[in-house]
């Protein structure tokens, strides 16, 4: 890790001593902010790149756009007041060979996009709008109407785009931005490494219109990515583990871990957990969230279990936790679209060393430990913390799990199997 924060150093000096920065006003950018300006931003990158690299900046104002694609020795910035505001129209996000739960597919590009772009980075303090709400209407819309004839609507059936897609780059910073009201996932990296979030706004909203599946970062196949003091209050999961899905998921070249993960000094509100393993997850190892403070009614942890794919969930540590939250933990199984696609494969998963440490929190209850009947399950500990719970207790399958030195409602909990 420190290797990594001295790459990201050293990336970030070289890129601020070399770039030149291009305010997009001064080439055919308007503030008209019903205007879109999805041609004159793109043009100007296209030429950036060109010429050898340089910042795209966006001033004050409120600029809209559709799909923007970042290329190699480019970054952006936002100022003060600056808004980037995505389109509403999908017609707006091309489809493209892109990633998308667990999966290669054609799906609409993200509003940011970069691809192969090595120290590319996003900073603030300015915005970037998703303007999903009529994206949300759509979803909300379908789905009821699949329910109607007794069906159900998946993620991808109605379409609608992420707010920042990074593949396949290296090195890059997300600093100091507010970013809003994705139409789908927030902030999805794939296949990227040494990768820095901080110092970040990220919300979409419950109410009044809920913003589906708008998880705030999603890893995905993934190493070295530090989340540092950042607020996240998403409708869905706050920080996702990704990396495949299916019987065979572990097998794909385009699957894979996600490993030495840092998430710190961070505050999460509503949410519907603060940190998810799944539910496209083939191995997760060495996560570490810490010095965080949590204001919701989630669970800190979840683990969700697919019988459907081989899962490795390793080496996660949980310290250092004030707030409140639903629960400690969640680990269940996961049968959403369940699909071994014709395959005999029997997959499940393996759990080991999960260590919650220095938690002081109030909560509904302590949480739940049953997976799927196959999986193999030890380490699990819960040392030095001070619990105050509605309901103290945690439904566990396993007696591999601890309590050491945890008080519950001003008594020390002595675990059993129930």
């Amino acid at each position: 890790m420190k290797k990594f924060l001295l790459s990201l150093l050293f990336a970030a000096t070289l890129v601020s001593s070399q770039a030149k920065d291009f305010v997009i006003t001064k080439y055919g950018a308007c503030k008209d902010s019903t205007k879109l300006n999805t041609l004159a931003i793109q043009k100007l990158i296209d030429k950036v790149h060109k010429k050898g690299g340089g910042t795209i900046v966006i001033p004050k104002g409120v600029f809209l756009s559709g799909a923007l694609f970042f290329k190699p020795k480019t970054n952006l910035r936002l100022l003060e007041g600056a808004v980037l505001k995505g389109s509403d129209d999908i017609a707006h996000y091309p489809l493209i060979p892109s990633r998308m739960e667990g999966q290669k597919l054609d799906y609409y590009a993200a509003l940011v996009n970069a691809y192969q772009v090595n120290n590319f980075s996003i900073t603030g303090p300015g915005t970037i709008n998703g303007n999903g709400e009529k994206f949300w209407k759509q979803f909300w819309a379908y789905r009821d109407s699949l329910k109607k004839l007794n069906q159900v609507a998946t993620n991808l059936d109605v379409h609608r785009p992420r707010l920042i897609f990074i593949w396949g780059s290296n090195n890059v910073t997300i600093k100091d931005v507010k970013i809003r009201n994705a139409g789908f996932w927030t902030t999805h990296l794939y296949q990227s490494n040494n990768v820095l979030i901080e110092n970040c706004d990220i919300r979409s909203p419950y109410r009044p219109v809920p913003a589906p599946s708008t998880d705030g970062i999603d890893i995905d196949v993934c190493r070295n990515v530090i989340v540092r003091g950042c607020y996240i209050s998403v409708n869905d999961d706050a920080i996702a583990i990704k990396g495949g899905k299916g019987p065979t998921a572990h097998t794909l070249p385009e699957n894979g871990p996600v490993e030495d993960i840092l998430i710190e000094n961070c505050t999460f509100g509503e949410t519907h957990s603060v940190l998810t393993l799944g539910s496209e997850s083939i191995h997760a190892q060495k996560i570490t969230m810490r010095n965080c403070r949590v204001d919701n009614n989630a669970p800190l942890l979840r683990m969700k279990m697919r019988p459907d794919t081989y899962q490795t969930f390793e080496n996660i540590t949980i310290e250092n936790i004030t707030g409140k939250c639903g629960s400690l933990v969640n680990m269940s199984p996961w049968k959403q679209f369940f699909d071994l696609g014709g395959s005999s494969e029997k997959p499940f998963g393996t759990i080991r060393n999960i260590i919650f440490s220095n938690l002081t929190i109030q909560c509904n209850n302590l949480g739940v430990l049953e997976g799927n009947s196959s999986d193999v399950v030890s380490g699990i500990v819960f040392r030095n913390s001070t619990i105050k719970a509605e309901k103290p207790t945690l439904k566990n399958a396993y007696p591999q799990v601890e309590m050491v030195n945890v008080t519950v409602n001003g008594t020390e909990l002595v675990l059993n199997k129930n």
